[in-house]
């Protein structure tokens, strides 16, 4: 089974961009996708019969948002934490017979941390949300998770240490998470890749010369480890300031 998650950081701009092409060519049985910044009738996607979409809209015109399209038909679908529908459409919980998916938007803390109180406390009700569906089956949580975990996940370490994104108490929720019973994919089997990430400021050259963050991820429950055949980063395509990360599990759904 072929997962993708993409930050497209506003769908109706990426699928001027090539969006389709991609999709199309990636041949994802599970299609995730955060940012969509748009509301329900606002756009027509081509996506085809075999996929069935599921969409959690954010109430704030133009902001956040996340999607799912499916060729496995989930047995429930959950629109934010349990049965609270939040306000900002960061999350989807789709049920499938061996495991939950969950794809996520975690909230910024803002470039003056002005939202990092909010965000460390999202960031608990978040795990503990994980750890309680972890209790029933398997867990794949994948999306933006806005924060660069270890020096080798972000191209300037030093330099950015303390920033939005690599500040020590988003670094450290996340080494709880994973702490918690649940594995990061990629760095499961390329411990030591270097030069490896998702998202690249718009500044000039800076994705040219790849200085980038690896901010999203396929987390899962350890006990899937074995199922793991591969973890991806597609750094090469381009439609949103963020790329595309795949994730290939031997199971079904």
């Amino acid at each position: 089974m072929r997962l993708v998650s993409w930050n497209v950081n506003g769908l109706r701009a990426c699928v001027n961009k090539g969006f389709h092409d991609y999709f199309r060519q990636v041949g994802a049985d599970i299609f995730c996708i955060q940012e969509t910044k748009l509301q329900e009738g606002q756009i027509r996607m081509d996506i085809g019969e075999d996929y069935e979409g599921y969409w959690n809209y954010a109430e704030k015109k133009g902001y956040s948002g996340t999607a799912v399209w499916t060729r496995v038909k989930p047995l429930s679908v959950r629109y934010g934490i349990e049965e609270d529908r939040e306000p900002e459409g960061r999350i989807l919980t789709l049920e499938f017979e061996a495991f939950y998916l969950v794809t996520v938007y975690t909230p910024n803390a803002k470039r003056d941390l002005s939202r990092l109180d909010y965000r460390l406390e999202w960031e608990d009700r978040f795990r503990d949300y994980l750890v309680s569906l972890d209790a029933l089956k398997p867990v794949v949580v994948c999306g933006d998770l806005n924060v660069a975990h270890q020096e080798i996940d972000i191209k300037n370490a030093k330099s950015n240490r303390g920033n939005s994104g690599f500040t020590d108490q988003e670094r450290e929720k996340m080494t709880r998470l994973l702490g918690s019973g649940f594995v990061d994919t990629f760095r499961h089997l390329y411990p030591e890749r270097t030069d490896v990430y998702s998202w690249w400021s718009n500044m000039p050259g800076v994705r040219e010369r790849n200085v980038g963050w690896r901010i999203d991820y396929f987390l899962a429950s350890a006990r899937l480890t074995p199922a793991i055949t591969d973890a991806s980063v597609d750094c090469d395509i381009r439609g949103s300031d963020h790329c595309p990360v795949v994730l290939d599990l031997a199971v079904h759904g």
